[in-house]
């Protein structure tokens, strides 16, 4: 009975209340777009062109939205493919073998080896299939619907882009930005454990940042996901075309290789951290000064792709991270040190290219930048 208890507190807590409420939030407008989508094609479909059961219609509406935010038009596309494919299959395999348990599973083996042969990804096998499963299952009951089907299916897709594109656009910005956010978080709290055990010489914390730094995939994937998703709206969407290639949301684009890079980059300065802690070598205090000014390049980058600024100010506190890593390397490092010092450079390096800056001017500015501090 305790543990019960102590689980509904933990559920009706303060914190997973607001928990639940921005997720309720994040996927409000998604709800209401399948909503309306479904209402819409179902409309269209049956009442203005009197598709008998048009059961396509909605359900190619629903995926069409939820099945990828990141790359709806593609899915879109494959949807139609899928339901093209099962279609097809299924139909010519009622009308040659009949309808009963084995042949709908013979159809559902059938419409995937197709969808295979075809070169379809998993999302047009399992189109393929699903619609495979509903024409062998409604077959018996209602006659002459494989144009009807088809015509649905291609209503569905058509309305989910005009939900997206005219009627409810999603805010493409809004979008990336929360899912941008957790993985530039990730990359400064661990960089800036490290520039702490760097000062307190710590190298069991400095390993647990590596380690929670190179679990970045699931981060990596919504930043990288959402910025495709924004991307697509905003060329999709009438009223966010002010946002593409130009604007914030291309930046945000073209920033997520750089910041890739600067998170594999990162995971080698604080590989070398661990290495240059347990063999005693030198820690000038501008080193670890380095890595916490380039955990705040990361901070500034953030707040300046949330507000849609032209992150000048990132730019410049990378290079402060440089000058302190040149300041570093004159003060004196070792082996590992000087791995460190030159990861600074490849990580600041990366954030400026993030910021819109071409890679080879970015080296030129980090050049210049460490260069002043060179030694004698």
């Amino acid at each position: 009975m305790e543990p019960v208890l102590a689980r509904l507190r933990r559920l009706l807590s303060t914190s997973a209340l607001r928990d639940r409420l921005r997720r309720v939030r994040a996927g409000g407008i998604l709800a209401v777009q399948a909503g309306l989508a479904a209402a819409l094609s179902w409309w269209v479909a049956g009442d203005l062109l009197h598709i008998p059961k048009p059961v396509f219609a909605p359900v190619s509406a629903v995926i069409a939205l939820a099945a990828s935010v990141g790359q709806r038009l593609r899915r879109t596309i494959e949807l139609v493919i899928g339901v093209s494919v099962g279609v097809l299959i299924g139909d010519l395999l009622i009308y040659l073998v009949g309808t009963g348990p084995w042949q709908l599973g013979l159809i559902v083996v059938l419409s995937i080896v197709v969808a295979v042969l075809l070169g379809g990804s998993p999302a047009v096998m399992v189109q393929a299939a699903a619609t495979a499963v509903l024409v062998g299952t409604l077959s018996p009951t209602v006659a002459n619907l494989e144009v009807p089907r088809f015509i649905a299916a291609l209503i569905g897709g058509a309305v989910s882009l005009v939900v997206t594109a005219v009627l409810l656009p999603l805010n493409p910005l809004r979008v990336v930005n929360r899912a941008a956010t957790p993985a530039l978080n990730l990359l400064i709290e661990q960089l800036d454990v490290t520039a702490e055990a760097l000062r307190r010489r710590d190298a069991p914390a400095a390993q647990a940042a590596l380690d929670r730094l190179r679990d970045n995939k699931q981060e990596m994937g919504a930043f990288t996901e959402a910025a495709q998703a924004a991307k697509e709206a905003s060329t999709l969407s009438l009223v966010r075309w002010e946002s593409r290639e130009g604007g914030p949301v291309g930046r945000y684009a073209r920033a997520v290789e750089p910041v890739d890079r600067a998170m594999r980059n990162s995971g080698t300065l604080i590989r070398r951290t661990v290495t240059l802690i347990e063999d005693g070598e030198p820690v000038p205090d501008a080193m670890p000064e380095a890595v916490a000014a380039l955990a705040g390049a990361v901070r500034v980058l953030r707040r300046e792709f949330t507000t849609a600024d032209e992150p000048d100010e990132a730019r410049e506190q990378a290079l402060r991270a440089v000058a302190a890593a040149g300041r570093a390397y004159r003060e004196g490092v070792g082996f590992s040190g000087a791995v460190v010092v030159a990861q600074v450079r490849t990580a600041a390096s990366d954030l400026i290219v993030s910021t819109g800056i071409e890679q080879e001017e970015a080296n030129g500015m980090i050049r210049h930048a460490f260069g002043r501090f060179r030694p004698g």
